[in-house]
């Protein structure tokens, strides 16, 4: 099974280290695989590096993908920490 969603990054200071890292521990919850694209990349959200690579900035849409069991799961919980939980990201 795969899932998409597009989600706008609303943090002021962008995709930061503690961000990404938050980001890599949701991923990391689930089977699937899962990517986040950004411009012409595309960087695997399991993989801090990976993810501080894109260097997304504040107010950027992000697309995230997932392939397995999970994806749906996967795609809601990462869209809900991007979106709703802002506090975590800084």
């Amino acid at each position: 099974m795969t899932c998409q969603a597009i989600v706008r990054l609303n943090n002021r200071l962008g995709l930061h280290l503690r961000a990404a890292a938050n980001l890599v521990k949701t991923a990391s919850k689930f089977k699937s695989r899962i990517f986040i694209g950004y411009g012409p990349q595309l960087a695997n959200a399991k993989s801090l590096l990976a993810l501080l690579t894109l260097a997304v900035t504040y107010g950027m849409d992000v697309r995230l993908f997932a392939e397995g069991d999970d994806a749906v799961q996967a795609v809601h919980a990462i869209k809900d920490l991007i979106e709703n939980e802002v506090n975590r990201f800084v």
